[in-house]
């Protein structure tokens, strides 16, 4: 049973511990800076914020002492000669076929440091973190230093190593990319998969991409986007262009995959290799950004529907969280303890986490509930905290 809950929020790191007596919240620490991902490694009980920190940029800070004390790493850093096709808001205009000398490149500068991922047990070292432009870096000592997996970062997909020259392959990173402050739209890596009974086997999830498997431990990738639909676009089934918003898979059944994407709620039971579009647009199970999936059973998952794009907030302005147990083939909805009125709350795709029959999740306007019944029931364990970004059992 998960003894702590660690919050990610406009203002700092929020962790709650399990008492007697209920959940009790520490006082915040990283107090004043945007923490977008606030997260606990398995292996060692190592704390670990991703700091957007207004002066000095992003760059992660750790604890090693349950949170009694942290200490900032230096930032990630793209290696000299990391260039990338700066995106685009696709318009009528925008021609994703343009030729390579039409398109704009610029060297590659880390914007946000998005996820966190760790190894195997027999990997003590070993960490991922996902970016703002989508790169992937790659920590074998424990987060002391990081290297860019550049099989991903010159992709074909993506134009090609651009280390060498300009794009010599289609640029087919061209769906709707991250948006940040500043008016950045670029690629991003949000979801970082790692198969439990693999080490070398990876999945990563991107924003203005789509799904890419790895069977070799990141030396090489796959598209995985069969099935997946765009609504938006003239060629809905088009292999690149996706917009998954947040994609996570049964720890104890790792063919099982869930999304929660911009037109839907995905599922694959098949390692990816197809995937079925298991929206109930009835219920309101549709368009969201949080999905979480049972850590035994692949079948089985939740997400908390959303009115979509321009609106973002709560469904009919009252909370709801949905539960499939039949892969998608039904969905219930559960209200409990949840507000039902004058609720304008929107939940983020690293809001939501599970640990066993425990959910939780924290929303934009800083309230955090948390279900121990499996999403039937919840209670309230905050109000008027900072936006919340993420939430992660430890």
């Amino acid at each position: 049973m998960a003894g702590m809950i660690l919050l990610g929020t406009r203002k700092g790191t929020v962790i709650f511990d399990r008492q007697p007596s209920g959940w009790r919240p520490r006082p915040i620490v990283h107090a004043g800076i945007a923490v977008c991902y606030a997260t606990r490694d398995p292996r060692d009980g190592t704390l670990w914020s991703s700091l957007d920190h207004g002066h000095w940029g992003p760059k992660l800070s750790r604890s090693r002492d349950d949170g009694k004390t942290w200490e900032d790493l230096s930032s990630l850093k793209y290696p000299p000669g990391a260039r990338h096709i700066v995106s685009v808001v696709p318009t009528p205009d925008f021609d994703p076929f343009a030729p390579a000398a039409e398109l704009n490149y610029a060297d590659a500068i880390v914007y946000k440091i998005w996820y966190l991922a760790f190894g195997h047990s027999d990997q003590p070292g070993k960490l991922y973190a996902g970016t703002i432009p989508g790169g992937l870096f790659v920590s074998d000592d424990g987060g002391d230093s990081w290297f860019l997996n550049q099989p991903l970062w010159n992709h074909k997909s993506r134009g090609g190593d651009l280390f060498a020259g300009d794009a010599s392959s289609q640029y087919l990173w061209n769906g709707t990319p991250a948006s940040i402050d500043y008016g950045i739209f670029e690629p991003g890596i949000h979801s970082i998969m790692v198969d439990p009974d693999d080490a070398n086997h990876l999945y990563v999830a991107v924003s203005t991409a789509g799904v890419l498997e790895s069977v070799d431990g990141g030396e090489s990738w796959v598209g995985r986007n069969r099935g997946m639909l765009m609504d938006y676009l003239p060629d809905a089934e088009a292999e690149w262009g996706h917009d998954p918003h947040y994609v996570a898979l049964c720890p104890a059944q790792p063919g099982h995959l869930w999304q929660q994407n911009h037109c839907g709620v995905f599922y694959s039971n098949d390692g990816a290799q197809h995937w079925q579009k298991v929206s109930q647009p009835d219920a309101g199970v549709h368009f969201g950004f949080p999905i979480a999936v049972d850590n035994r059973d692949g079948q089985s998952a939740w997400v908390i529907p959303t009115r979509a794009d321009a609106e973002r907030m709560a469904l009919d302005t009252g909370l709801c969280v949905a539960r499939t147990s039949d892969g998608g083939q039904s969905w219930q909805t559960f209200r409990q303890g949840l507000p039902q009125e004058h609720c304008y709350d929107l939940v983020l795709r690293h809001g939501l986490d599970i640990a066993d029959d425990c959910l939780c999740f924290g929303s934009s306007t800083g309230n955090v509930y948390l279900s121990e019944d499996r999403g039937e029931s919840w209670q309230c364990l905050a109000n008027n905290l900072p936006p919340v970004y993420s939430v992660r059992f430890g």
